[in-house]
């Protein structure tokens, strides 16, 4: 699958309205973001060095470039960042195929935005292999668009990914509701100047202007998302 740009949707009379909704993936919609851990582990066990459990809110929601380079300046191991990519890629997509568990609500909010025909994205900083391997369990079909972190010049956390994202949707994207469990994503959501619900995984996110923090994707429907956009 690629990152194909439909054409534009047709926006409502209504500028205030909810255009599109844009989602992370990793920890937002499929519960993820430990596995991504426990491949580093297990991957730098492997070439001798033990992880300190602290840096895993260092490397969790980043791009897999920045998260690999941090674990190798820090150990000291002996690997490039291309051959340490391609290992932890591997041992990602070895977890997923053996169980995929998704967010609690996530299905739910899937099936009601096809339903209302909310032109949707997915917004990841993982690589193209590892979001179509995802798609497979999770629908390709609840998409208009993908969009990979080794897809744009400069993924998370700068705004590129959603100003593509809503580019390609055809939405300004301060109408665009965008959903992360990160402060990553979070901030290159709202430097994309989206509205953004946070459902923190890992480490705590405040909530703040533009930003609405909740617990679970099961507060979040349709109607709680319209109710984000503001004249």
């Amino acid at each position: 699958m690629t990152s194909t740009v439909p054409a534009p949707v047709t926006r409502t009379a209504d500028g205030s309205a909810l255009q599109a909704v844009l989602l992370d993936m990793d920890g937002t919609l499929v519960d993820t973001e430990g596995f991504w851990w426990d491949v580093e582990v297990e991957v730098f066990a492997g070439l001798g060095h033990t992880l300190d459990d602290t840096w895993r809110h260092v490397v969790v929601g980043g791009p897999m470039t920045r998260s690999a380079g941090f674990l190798i300046e820090a150990t000291g191991a002996d690997i490039t960042l291309a051959e340490l990519t391609v290992l932890l890629n591997e041992g990602f997509e070895d977890r997923i195929d053996r169980a995929l568990p998704l967010m609690p609500g996530a299905a739910r909010l899937l099936a009601e935005l096809a339903r209302h025909e909310i032109p949707t994205a997915l917004v990841s900083a993982s690589h193209r292999r590892i979001i179509d391997r995802v798609l497979t369990s999770l629908g390709a079909q609840y998409f208009a668009l993908t969009v990979a972190g080794d897809e744009v010049t400069r993924t998370k956390p700068h705004p590129d990914p959603y100003l593509f994202a809503a580019a390609g949707l055809g939405a300004d994207p301060t109408r665009c509701a965008v959903v992360e469990d990160t402060a990553t994503g979070v901030a290159a959501a709202e430097a994309a100047g989206c509205q953004v619900v946070a459902v923190p995984s890992v480490a705590p996110i405040a909530p703040a202007a533009r930003r609405t923090v909740v617990t679970s994707l099961e507060q979040v429907d349709l109607a709680f998302l319209r109710g984000l956009m503001v004249a």
